[in-house]
């Protein structure tokens, strides 16, 4: 083998693996994003029917399929234009080793206490907030337009912040690792259909980050002091502050400590059986 025939070995490599890159990003970034999930799985659906129509030879779907498959793209850039764009964007602000710090198991409890002894506080006081957590998808965008604090994570700060007649008490708070990067942070707000109508503001907003991202966002109801926390598309409303506790922990646990504990509960069940 000469050296030639090596060298355009390694670029297929090289190309190949640059390919399966990039679609690793764009997919990872499109399940952190609720809309563009159900477009993704719209869009294999109308396919699957395709195939379906011209495996069992209907002619008349298989058309309209056809020009379904044929304008599709175009209406879809169009009508998920500010989707499509956020996508893209994501793609150049995440950070390819993922999350800029990862926590340890102490840092991770005092951000986990600092936070749930400010809820806490807030919500006895029945004053409003909402504390977002960034995760492996960079908010920088929002913390570009909000005003930059880069403090360590305090519960007296996190009151104080939100406490009324605040300049900054409106907005969100956004988290970086153990640091509190920037108050009053504006976020898109919900539009589904599942959210109920008495939610205000701060809860679709906290629902509207956590469609686009993979943030973790707790809010605080200022009419009513119950907690709720917005993750992965969903909103869970009314929680007690060990269940906001327990989630945050969980959440903010590492992918590979995940996959050990999982590892070690299934050893546990494996030795149970014996």
């Amino acid at each position: 083998m000469t050296l030639d025939n090596i060298l355009e070995i390694i670029k297929k490599i090289v190309d190949i693996s640059l390919v399966w890159l990039i679609i690793y990003y764009i997919l990872k970034n499109i399940r952190n994003n609720v809309k563009l999930t159900l477009l993704f799985k719209g869009v294999i659906l109308v396919v699957l029917l395709k195939l379906a129509s011209d495996f069992f030879g209907l002619t008349t779907i298989g058309l309209l399929l056809e020009y379904v498959m044929m304008w599709g793209p175009l209406a879809l850039i169009i009508i998920f234009q500010p989707e499509i764009r956020n996508v893209l964007e994501q793609l150049g602000r995440t950070q390819l080793l993922g999350r800029h710090k990862v926590l340890t198991v102490d840092e991770r409890e005092r951000l986990v206490y600092e936070i749930v002894q400010a809820v806490d506080y807030l919500r006895k006081a029945r004053i409003g907030a909402l504390i977002v957590l960034e995760r492996d998808t960079s908010l920088s965008n929002y913390i570009e337009k909000a005003k930059k604090i880069y403090a360590d994570l305090s519960s007296d700060l996190l009151i104080s912040i939100f406490f009324p007649n605040n300049p900054l008490h409106d907005g969100g708070v956004i988290i970086q690792g153990d640091r509190i990067s920037c108050a009053g942070a504006v976020f898109p707000t919900s539009s589904s259909s599942k959210v109920n109508k008495k939610f205000g503001t701060r809860h679709r907003a906290a629902l509207g980050i956590a469609e686009e991202s993979d943030a973790i966002s707790v809010v605080v109801s200022e009419e009513t002091g119950r907690i709720s926390i917005a993750v992965k598309g969903e909103l869970f409303y009314n929680l007690s502050l060990d269940d906001v506790r327990m989630m945050l922990i969980d959440e903010l646990r590492p992918k590979q400590e995940d996959e050990m504990l999982d590892e070690l509960d299934e050893e546990e069940i494996y030795e149970e059986n014996m």
